[in-house]
């Protein structure tokens, strides 16, 4: 099967994130980051590229298509607004099929003041003022994303004196609840679905928390109307809220991927998949499944050390196993072990006959290179080679590692400290 190789741009954003959970365990795709500042991508993407040019660079566009050529790559997705709406005004420039609406909807798209006066008219278009003269009111950067530089106006009081409100639109204030729609439209332009969810909690901007929502009549007609008035290619979102009568009132649209959008995800819907599948002039057929979704996020952390090993001594009791359960990072690792060719020594003082008792849990004696079961009295530096070995060690026990540490003189691990081996890239 030959692949569709697959350029996510930049890959350090939340969005980029979504874009490899997504796009990254697909069969038929190889998937890519690149990106000019390197940020996140490079604890995410297997493939990642870095040093490429900014876009407002001159060389830009000629060295983005060395790259492009290079690695073969079909389809782009840009992930930053500014950066999709370049490549739609270039796209005759990109040696790829780029997933991004045309240049006259991603400028419209872009441009908030150019986005209501697009809809001025339409019910769920919010009022705009020229200059405030009651209270409160909403301002908004009108090249933006996210919730950077937006603020109300409750008072005379509240009036910035230190920006350019010509930089700014002035909008109705929407008091009531916030949506952001996924939608997707497929090589012919017809609207495919339509998916609304909540944005119950935010970070910077990004929605952290929020679930799926039902499908409105009146949220179906919004979305229906925004993709009869504009170019939109594959996935693309939009965010409403509700005015104080309770209707639903345009605040953006957006031709890129969503930092949230595995929501839509959840529910069976993988519309950046879709929208490769688009990009290659695939008809496309979606169906969800009917069950509801809530999901919430903080903060993750990922790692990356100078390590180097090629063995591993773990230990089993409260290690691998821990109050009789699998521990999941535990066995995360021994297969990640497994696929880079590293040879894992099971070092334990299991009561019991160990063979047993892996295959009680399932646990294949097959993963390790050697299993070595000694007396309770024992000390497992002594069965390890020192320094002679790149090796680590893993053990819940204090002692045990102070010991090898000592002795043997290589990085020792706690069970919480599994986690700074995992190695997330795909």
């Amino acid at each position: 099967m030959n692949k569709i190789n697959v350029l996510v741009f930049p890959a350090g954003e939340i969005n980029s994130v979504e874009l490899n959970d997504s796009l990254a365990t697909c069969v038929n795709i190889k998937l890519f980051g690149a990106s000019s500042i390197d940020k996140h991508g490079e604890y995410v993407f297997k493939n990642y590229l870095s040093d490429v040019p900014m876009i407002n660079e001159k060389c830009f566009i000629d060295e983005f298509n060395k790259l492009l050529a290079k690695n073969n790559i079909n389809v782009i997705f840009p992930t930053h607004d500014t950066v999709a709406e370049f490549f739609a005004e270039n796209l005759d420039r990109i040696n790829a099929k780029v997933i991004v609406a045309d240049k006259k909807t991603a400028e419209i798209c872009r441009d908030k003041e150019k986005t209501f006066n697009l809809f001025k008219g339409e019910d769920f278009c919010p009022e705009i003022y020229s200059e405030i003269k009651q209270y409160p009111v909403f301002i908004k950067p009108r090249k933006g994303q996210g919730s950077v530089g937006t603020k109300i106006i409750k008072d005379s009081n509240n009036v910035p004196t230190d920006m350019d409100l010509n930089d700014y639109v002035i909008v109705e204030y929407l008091p009531n609840e916030e949506y952001t729609v996924d939608c997707l439209t497929d090589k012919d332009g017809i609207l495919k679905c339509v998916f609304p969810r909540s944005r119950k909690r935010t970070l910077a901007g990004v929605c952290v928390a929020g679930k799926n929502e039902e499908l409105t009549d009146e949220i179906k007609s919004i979305a229906e109307r925004i993709n009869d008035r504009l170019n939109f290619f594959g996935l693309w979102f939009f965010q409403i809220k509700k005015d104080r009568n309770n209707k639903f009132k345009l605040m953006e649209i957006s031709t890129r991927c969503s930092g949230t959008m595995g929501l839509t995800r959840a529910l069976g819907i993988n519309l950046p998949l879709l929208s490769v599948y688009t990009a290659m002039g695939y008809d496309i057929e979606i169906f969800g499944n009917n069950y509801n979704v809530t999901i919430d996020r903080t903060l993750i952390t990922r790692y990356k050390t100078d390590i180097e090993y090629d063995f591993v001594y773990i230990d089993f009791d409260d290690t691998i196993l821990i109050d009789d359960q699998i521990n999941f990072n535990a066995i995360r690792f021994l297969y990640q072990c497994k696929n880079t060719g590293k040879k894992v020594i099971l070092l334990t003082k299991h009561i019991y006959r160990i063979r047993e008792t892996l295959e009680k849990h399932a646990i294949s004696d097959k993963l390790f290179f050697k299993i070595v079961q000694i007396a309770n009295n024992e000390n497992k530096s002594n069965y390890i080679a020192s320094q002679k070995e790149k090796a680590i060690f893993i053990d819940n026990a204090f002692q045990e590692r102070k010991m090898v540490h000592n002795k043997c003189m290589i990085p020792v691990f706690d069970v919480d400290g599994i986690e700074v081996m995992l190695d997330w890239r795909r």
